[in-house]
């Protein structure tokens, strides 16, 4: 593509026109042909300059017009305020190419809106009017009884009251619950999966993620056992577990990501990213920001290893793999091992009221021995023949099979949440499935960076009315307390007169 987009516009006219040269680029020679001919005139009017008709004196204007096709215009009508050689002053053509985008920004534009009117949106859910419509609750542990509810909220504290997600509602429960989209597979596509929650509860263990299943599934009966493509979400529990999940499901086994990402533990709504590329890298962001990228091939166990060691190796009988030896020239003193553990105390004295034949013999008590060392022990050397430690030799994994679409689920279908809460309040909200990560982006610009502030405001207000209601209620169990103890004080008062009273009495009997 010719970096300078003017030229194509200009040799496009080149066939109706005479070039046309940037300000400032003619050379001495042009411009005085330039000059020259607009010096002339009109054919037979060069040196009269007058109308042959009513003999008015014409006056010229240097103004080029955009075709180009007369060098000056004859006009009856006075000159501009200011006249311009034409080779100083910038053409009308010049100037409407100018005024034009450059070609290659008028493309990107194009490419841009083409790309976002086409990133196609498998799933989007912002809990509106109707969203039960939607969504299927599990009966899932109902027949324990132990099936948590969903309340359709706002929450405690938000930045618009009109904006709803699901919220969990019960203690110690179980939630499942889903929504189908139409099924599609994410080969040779990015997979976005995007969502939000709030932990209103300050959540001391449970998860806020969520899963995106392939296939048929009984939406009714949809559980912790469903098998499913992808989870994705935090999860909180005491002070150890404080990550965000990323788990790729294969033939029936559950890869956790090995890459420590950590998430948000407010009580604040935060939006949770993941990205899947069709070249098998990722990213992982929280609140539109980066916390964690790379590839699947090494941050999941996805696949086999491409090598392992040969397990028909051994280790040779020479191989030395001792790193040090016993000194040969270190020999245990003589006498060594006769020296005792503990000797008699030389401080020590018969009691002087000791009596051997009550007592028995007196003994002196024993203290140990400085000169005892332990057991004697042979020092050792570096060994000049040592080999290092022996290690099978790797060789090529005969269960090793390469999978260039280790990205990609062929029959996506459906996303669900799936939780246990020991503590309820989790809010869900603004649930996103879609191939493009900008989409993903705007859409959580729009949704949740949009409110953050007034969440914020909205929150500290409530800490600070839950603060002032902690105190009062403290100031008032003082006041109880304070009472209590006055009245004991009575009470104790009453008693000690009627005890003085009745010591009175008795003493005058």
């Amino acid at each position: 593509m010719d970096p300078n987009p003017r030229a194509d516009l200009r040799n496009s006219e080149s066939a109706e026109s005479e070039p046309t040269m940037p300000r400032g680029t003619r050379n001495s020679t042009e411009k005085k042909r330039y000059r020259n001919r607009d010096a002339r005139g009109p054919k037979g009017l060069q040196n009269k300059n007058k109308d042959p008709t009513t003999g008015i004196k014409r006056k010229r204007d240097h103004h080029y017009s955009e075709d180009r096709t007369t060098a000056n215009t004859w006009i009856l009508s006075p000159p501009p305020r200011k006249i311009e050689a034409p080779q100083e002053r910038e053409g009308e053509f010049e100037m409407a190419i100018r005024r034009r985008p450059p070609l290659a920004f008028a493309l990107a534009v194009l490419l841009a809106v083409a790309s976002i009117a086409s990133a196609e949106v498998y799933f989007e859910e912002r809990f509106g009017d109707g969203w039960e419509n939607r969504w299927v609750k599990s009966d899932w542990k109902k027949d324990e009884n132990m099936a948590g509810d969903w309340n359709h909220t706002s929450g405690k504290w938000t930045g618009d009251s009109e904006d709803k997600g699901i919220q969990t509602a019960e203690d110690y429960r179980f939630y499942a619950i889903s929504a189908e989209f139409p099924e599609f597979s994410n080969k040779d596509k990015t997979l976005v999966l995007q969502f939000s929650v709030k932990h209103e509860q300050k959540l001391d263990c449970g998860g806020g993620y969520i899963k995106l299943l392939s296939g048929e599934i009984d939406q009714k009966k949809f559980g912790g056992d469903t098998p499913y493509s992808i989870m994705f979400g935090p999860d909180i529990c005491g002070y150890s577990t404080k990550k965000v999940h990323a788990i790729f499901s294969r033939d029936g086994k559950n890869h956790l990501i090995k890459k420590e990402v950590s998430c948000e533990t407010d009580q604040l709504t935060h939006v949770y990213t993941f990205i899947v590329r069709p070249d098998a890298t990722y990213s992982i962001l929280v609140d539109n920001n980066e916390k964690q990228t790379g590839s699947l091939f090494s941050d999941w166990d996805i696949l086999p290893p491409k090598q392992i060691k040969d397990p028909d190796a051994k280790k040779p009988e020479d191989w030395d793999d001792k790193e040090y030896i016993p000194d040969p020239e270190d020999k245990k003193p003589e006498g060594y091992d006769d020296i005792p553990k503990e000797i008699p105390d030389p401080d020590a004295k018969k009691p002087e009221d000791w009596d051997d034949q009550e007592d028995g013999e007196w003994t002196s008590p024993t203290i140990p021995n400085p000169e005892y060392k332990g057991p004697w022990k042979q020092k050792k050397i570096k060994n000049p023949n040592y080999q290092g430690k022996w290690k099978a030799p790797m060789i090529d994994n005969p269960d090793f099979k390469d999978d260039p679409y280790i990205y990609a689920y062929p029959n996506l279908r459906y996303v669900g949440i799936e939780l246990w809460q020991v503590k309820s309040g989790s809010l869900f909200d603004n649930i996103l499935v879609c191939e493009d990560p900008e989409y993903a982006k705007k859409f959580a610009e729009e949704t949740w960076a949009k409110l953050k502030d007034a969440e914020k405001a909205a929150f500290d207000e409530a800490e600070k009315k839950k603060g002032e209601e902690e105190t009062k209620n403290d100031e008032s169990d003082i006041d109880e307390e304070d009472a209590d103890d006055a009245e004991d004080d009575a009470d104790s008062k009453s008693d000690s007169d009627a005890e003085e009273d009745k010591e009175t009495s008795h003493d005058e009997l």
